[in-house]
């Protein structure tokens, strides 16, 4: 039998085919990773210009670039609207109607109008170095401005002309760069890794700031503007820089009474004022509001109904005068007045010549049935107003409903952004069922009131005390019967005595309602069913608790006029005392 053993040569050329094929194997393993290290972690020496998507003068914010360029240079620089609204200031305004920029602080309010050099601030002219400019549609502000309302720190490179913003308050981290090698600069890389280009480079000692970390680089930019990211290890720590706040205004300190409690009602005025004589003693009163300037066309102009011989009464009585301020409860020429600057200047200079007039102590705003549009302008008529009035040393106040989804009634009031703004806000927390409520109910249970005060300050942060609980001296008289197989249902307002008579004539005892906190009675009469949810006494106590509870502010009663006398007592006695 023949074997198959190769002979020896053939067995010597085998292997050494094996040896060969295998070291060519290994080259070639060799070689790929030898390839992919060099193009993974082979640094790369390519140089670039720095990226700014063709803006000529790039603006930064914490190392991000804002979409809007600057304008102009040194004390000619200008800034782009947009930046301060997003960073600064939500509540600076352009108004195109008037082609103005309207600032309100809590002690001014500063207009500056296009290419104008003179300014407007609280009314007085002050002039400009440089104005504001639009082009296209963005607004710039020049830089004095700026940085005196908003205290902004800006830094222009002499170099590159990139802007440079931070806001007061901020901090900044910088860091040094440290590179390995003695003397070698520290790259940085539009990316962060080896293989993307360099923008920049560092040198030894160099300082710059560091804005964040990721993947062992940090994103950090030069003081001439230029951004990059610089490997961890290669830049050290430094100091941190605070950019300094300007000192605050000296903040408006608003009357308060002996106690700390507001306890105010409003005297309605419809075409003369009350005879004073016939008022008699209100214990523990300590603000009136009449109802005297109303809203009366949509140029702001406005009816004045005051009188110095009401002023004189209350002066002698120790009341403070809040006079209100009524829309006229008419959205169309609301609309209008509060459309442009202007108009709005024209209502509040009326308002600050009635109040030096009448030597009154504050105003109380009451707007009422507003377009859910006119939101923003009504706050910024609050804005602009508030200062002025401060400046005059006048309370200002503002009445406000319960929310809900009623967009003319409750809607268009920014609780929260008037919350900041004026002394004290009114929570009118009466009129849950309303004269034409489709089904009958109290005007103010107290569940009702105490979840409606809660909501306000809980969501939209108004302090407690700022809030004063609006409380009713009215009720009404609910009448129900059925027609054609359907519940109707009307009222009337009643004051708080008229129930009384009708309890005394027809012989009627309340009974207590816990479900609404007050006392009940119904009676049929005409074949028709009446009902009343009482107020009285039992239901006031348990409004001013509701004060005393949440510490709030005060109370302010509707109206004058509208209470049984001994109401005031129980109001005085409850809130002053103490637990």
């Amino acid at each position: 039998m023949e074997s198959l053993t190769p002979p020896p040569a053939k067995r010597k050329r085998s292997k050494r085919w094996g040896r060969l094929i295998g070291f060519i194997v290994m080259a070639g393993i060799a070689g790929l990773a030898g390839y992919y290290w060099f193009q993974t972690y082979y640094p790369s020496s390519e140089h670039v210009q720095p990226d700014y998507g063709g803006l000529q003068k790039p603006v930064f914010y914490r190392g991000e670039m804002l979409e809007q360029e600057a304008l102009g240079e040194q004390d000619g620089l200008k800034l782009p609207l947009s930046f301060i609204k997003d960073k600064a200031d939500p509540s600076i305004l352009y108004e195109a109607a008037s082609e103005s920029v309207i600032i309100t602080t809590k002690d001014k309010v500063v207009r500056l109008k296009t290419n104008a050099l003179t300014a407007t601030v609280n009314d007085k002219p002050q002039t400009l170095k440089f104005p504001i400019v639009k082009k296209g549609e963005d607004v710039y502000l020049p830089i004095d401005p700026v940085k005196q309302y908003y205290g902004l720190d800006i830094r222009e490179s002499a170099d590159t002309g990139i802007v440079l913003v931070h806001l007061q308050g901020d901090n900044v981290q910088w860091g040094k760069a440290e590179s390995a090698s003695s003397g070698k600069s520290v790259e940085m890389r539009r990316e962060p890794n080896v293989k993307s280009p360099i923008v920049a480079e560092v040198q030894q000692g160099e300082e710059v700031m560091i804005w964040y970390e990721k993947d062992q680089w940090y994103y950090v930019q030069r003081k001439d503007g230029t951004v990059g990211h610089a490997r961890k290890k290669e830049i050290s720590l430094d100091r941190v820089e605070t950019i300094p706040a300007q000192p605050a205004a000296q903040a408006y300190i608003p009357w308060k009474p002996t106690g700390g409690k507001v306890n105010m009602t409003w005297e309605q005025v419809v075409t003369k004022n009350p005879d004073t004589s016939k008022i008699g003693p209100m214990p523990g009163l300590n603000v009136v509001s009449p109802t005297w300037f109303h809203l009366t066309d949509g140029e702001g102009n406005l009816k004045n109904l005051a009188d110095a011989s009401y002023v004189t009464w209350a002066r002698s009585n120790n009341y403070q005068v809040w006079a209100l301020f009524s829309n006229g409860f008419d959205p169309k020429i609301t609309t209008q007045a509060l459309s442009t600057y202007d108009k709005r200047m024209k209502m509040i200079k009326q308002l600050l010549a009635f109040a030096q007039m009448y030597k009154i102590q504050g105003i109380n705003i009451d707007f009422e049935d507003v377009y859910l549009k006119d939101k923003a302008n009504l706050t910024q008529f609050v804005r602009e107003m508030t200062p002025l009035m401060h400046e005059q040393g006048l309370v200002v106040s503002i009445d406000v409903t319960a929310k809900s989804t009623s967009e003319n009634w409750s809607m268009f009031l920014d609780r929260a952004a008037l919350g900041e703004t004026v002394d004290y806000m009114m929570l009118m927390a009466y009129d849950e069922h309303w004269a034409s409520s489709p089904v009958a109910g109290s005007v103010a249970s107290l569940p009702w009131v105490e979840r409606s005060l809660v909501q306000i300050m809980k969501e939209d942060k108004v302090p407690a005390s700022k809030m004063v609980l609006g409380v009713p001296y009215y009720t009404r008289i609910w009448t129900e019967q059925t027609k054609n197989g359907k519940k109707e249902v009307s009222s009337r307002a009643v004051f708080m005595d008229t129930v009384n008579k009708i309890m005394q004539e027809k012989g009627l005892k309340p009974t207590f309602s816990a479900e609404t906190g007050q006392n009940y009675v119904e009676y049929t009469e005409d074949g028709k069913l009446n009902r009343i949810w009482i107020e009285d006494e039992i239901s006031m106590k348990a409004r001013i608790e509701l004060v005393k509870k949440y510490d709030l502010g005060g109370v302010g009663s509707w109206r004058r006029g509208y209470e049984s006398p001994g109401i005031w007592n129980v109001i005085k006695d409850t809130l002053e005392k103490r637990p």
